[in-house]
């Protein structure tokens, strides 16, 4: 693949080929670009302007999920972990339905690579169990504390919600101030994701990049960043 060329008729894409090991990966990600593509096609490379992004101070928490939140944590059968089936968390996202879409993006390919870039310690998943089962869960990319939504699953009401709030929770006990969300759409729209322009969204990256990588581990008590604001 060539260097990044500008934005082609396709809106946002930039380039197609190349190679998802995870050099690629990370100089990707630290240039706001993100790999998209389906079965069959090329290897198809990415940058939406505007960018999705949620602060993590403006999250909005509904009622609710506050209420699914305070149950979850109040019993003892349910916890939120970090990285402890990052394999099986990406894929059963590979393997969820989604309303509107007919097959997957995330192809054998792409979990192949995540799971490298796990390995490599810039992948992480945010799970959600239930009496000892994986009923929920999301992946994202992380450098620094530059953090890159990815996707998420659910086998329960809920569960995904409960994921992406307890990576909110842990953002914000971390300091760290922005998840990426790549694309615009009303669900995230509703949680308080903005758009903004996408000189804005790398200059934001680059800084976060530079700022120590937080501890991928989740406490309870972080809970109480997103319950007692």
């Amino acid at each position: 693949m060539q260097a990044w060329p500008t934005d082609s008729d396709a809106p946002g894409l930039l380039a197609a080929g190349g190679s998802l090991d995870v050099a690629s990966l990370l100089r990707a990600y630290a240039h706001g670009i993100f790999p998209w593509y389906s079965q069959g096609q090329p290897i198809l490379w990415w940058s939406t302007d505007p960018r999705m992004v949620l602060d993590t101070k403006r999250f909005v928490l509904h009622r609710s999920l506050k209420k699914t939140i305070q149950r979850f944590r109040a019993d003892a059968r349910c916890e939120i972990r970090i990285d402890s089936a990052f394999d099986r968390v990406i894929e059963s996202c590979a393997h969820s339905e989604r309303r509107g879409q007919s097959g997957t993006w995330i192809v054998p390919e792409m979990v192949a690579a995540y799971q490298a870039l796990h390995r490599a310690g810039h992948a992480h998943s945010v799970e959600t169990w239930v009496d000892g089962e994986l009923v929920g869960g999301l992946y994202c990319v992380s450098l620094g504390q530059a953090v890159f939504g990815e996707s998420m699953f659910a086998r329960r009401s809920d569960a995904s919600k409960l994921a992406l709030a307890a990576l909110v929770a842990f953002c914000r006990a971390q300091g760290v101030a922005m998840i990426d969300c790549q694309q615009n759409t009303a669900h995230l729209s509703s949680l308080g994701a903005t758009e903004t322009p996408r000189s804005v969204f790398l200059s934001t990256v680059s800084r976060a990049m530079t700022q120590t990588a937080p501890a991928w581990r989740f406490e309870p008590l972080y809970w109480t960043h997103l319950l007692d604001t």
